[in-house]
């Protein structure tokens, strides 16, 4: 839908890994945009869908209490597919959340204009919406517009993080996300959703290469051979993209040693979700 690609826009610089693929978002990501009006605070979420594992329901809870305990809420839908009954259950959601909402009608790029009124009144009567804005995440088209709207709605309070502040994530789970993004943007069918990637550790080493020992976890001993590859063409290209992005990203070299470990069914398992931070 977006989310991901909106946040990166408003805040100016990449915080979340962005892909084609549904249900990239796992974890609540902060991130702080600062200016001359004051600062907002946004948490990107996973989407609100029908879980199917124990990872969905631990994906949706989050989102709950994320819309529980905020000022306003932000709904991006692509506005160049046509709603149906996700659009109807997530509507049900923030109707029960009673936060004040916006919707972006996003990808407007990929939409003629004349078939956005359409759009606009089925969202309208669905739901009561402080305003509906037409942007594109992607192109940034009226992006200012809705970074405006926050801060117009938000009410006066104190700036919880210092003005350089982006983010709060921590640097080894940045790292994990951005090996799980390159996995994504390379893989198809079940392997994106099956993966979980973990940083066994990060040290400097005499030569000031940081070390990235990495596990991604698939499901199936045939997702291995697919993520590793044919000679380990697959796992090589992985590491090499992600290599490039962290370097420019921790301005170190990296050391990034990639293995590929079979967790059974680890979607379903407290004790794989609680160990790959998933709870």
């Amino acid at each position: 839908m977006g989310k991901s690609t909106l946040l990166n826009q408003i805040i100016g610089q990449k915080i979340a890994i962005v892909s084609d693929k549904p249900q990239t978002t796992r974890n609540r990501i902060v991130g702080v945009c600062t200016n001359e009006e004051g600062q907002a605070v946004f948490l990107d979420t996973p989407g609100i869908h029908r879980p199917r594992n124990r990872l969905g329901e631990n994906m949706l809870k989050t989102v709950r209490q994320a819309m529980n305990g905020v000022d306003l809420l932000l709904y991006v839908v692509d506005a160049a597919v046509p709603a149906g009954p996700g659009e109807e259950f997530v509507l049900r959601q923030i109707g029960e959340a009673r936060t004040p909402a916006f919707l972006m009608l996003n990808k407007i790029d990929l939409i003629k204009k004349e078939d956005l009124l359409p759009v606009m009144e089925w969202f309208s009567k669905r739901c009561s919406f402080l305003e509906i804005v037409p942007a594109s995440a992607l192109t940034g088209e009226n992006v200012e517009q809705v970074k405006r709207l926050i801060f117009a709605n938000l009410p006066e309070g104190p700036c919880y993080y210092p003005q350089d502040m982006v983010t709060d994530q921590p640097e080894r789970f940045v790292a994990a996300e951005i090996v799980r993004e390159k996995v994504l943007m390379l893989t198809r069918e079940e392997i994106p959703h099956s993966i979980a990637v973990i940083i066994e550790e990060m040290k400097t080493r005499t030569n000031q290469t940081l070390y990235l020992p990495t596990t991604i976890y698939v499901e199936r001993e045939s997702q291995k051979g697919i993520l590793i590859g044919k000679n380990g063409s697959m796992l090589k290209e992985v590491g090499r993209l992600a290599r490039l992005e962290l370097e420019a990203l921790f301005g170190n070299r990296i050391f990034l040693e990639l293995w590929v470990k079979v967790k059974k069914d680890w979607r379903d398992s407290e004790g794989a979700l609680r160990s790959f931070g998933y709870e």
